[in-house]
């Protein structure tokens, strides 16, 4: 198999429960949900295209391309992490998108080859491939979840029909509530954080990696 590759990028993992850590990002291009162009915003299956913010169409962000096989995107995987760091355990996160119209088990068994911890970041709509040792799901309304467990369950918020109390019985370890990015960023915070107050279950998530200015 091939892998379509938007951008793989060596950064500080800057939300969910793991913010902070230092990874290699490999997101891949394309998406279930919607198609990533501007004029089709709202034509996208899932609610998530009229707000999403990331970039995901082609293979021209920095380090993308199309990769031949396994092999190949895993080096240049692990060409992305800091040689002098090699006594820490690397993680790469893997992104989109959506990650699972292109990882696969080929790929995570020749991430571990290598030493890398694998992380996804999904949006639970398909099942995650066997081996990936830290699983992020984040629904989007208008979709099926699928992956109904995993380490954490990233909700961002608010989305109309996917309020959080839904989602309490999954098999999640960590449940974050994340703000809405957009032009009502500031009220969406507040909703959250009033949220997470009423129901500690909840911790309140925040991109690190837009308040820092790095990628």
């Amino acid at each position: 198999m091939s892998y379509a590759v938007k951008e793989l990028f060596y950064t500080l993992q800057g939300e969910g429960a793991q913010a902070g850590r230092a990874a290699v990002f490999l997101r891949f291009a394309g998406c279930n949900l919607w198609n990533g162009l501007e004029r089709d915003r709202a034509k996208g299956p899932g609610g998530c295209s009229r707000w999403c913010d990331t970039e995901f169409v082609g293979t021209n962000g920095p380090g993308g391309g199309r990769f031949a096989s396994a092999e190949a995107l895993a080096d240049s995987v692990a060409a992305a992490w800091p040689r002098e760091q090699s006594s820490s355990q690397p993680m790469v996160v893997c992104t989109g998108g959506e990650p699972l119209l292109q990882l696969d088990g080929l790929l995570v068994d020749a991430l571990h080859a290598r030493g890398f911890q694998v992380s996804v970041e999904t949006n639970g709509t398909r099942p995650v491939p066997q081996g990936v040792d830290w699983v992020c799901v984040s629904p989007k309304s208008g979709s099926e979840l699928v992956q109904r467990v995993g380490n954490e369950l990233k909700l961002v918020f608010p989305q109309i029909g996917f309020e959080p109390g839904r989602f309490e019985s999954l098999g999640f370890t960590h449940f974050i509530l994340q703000p809405m990015d957009g032009p009502d960023r500031a009220r969406n915070t507040q909703l959250a954080l009033e949220y997470c107050l009423e129901h500690p279950r909840w911790r309140l998530g925040l991109q690190m990696h837009k308040v820092l200015g790095i990628p």
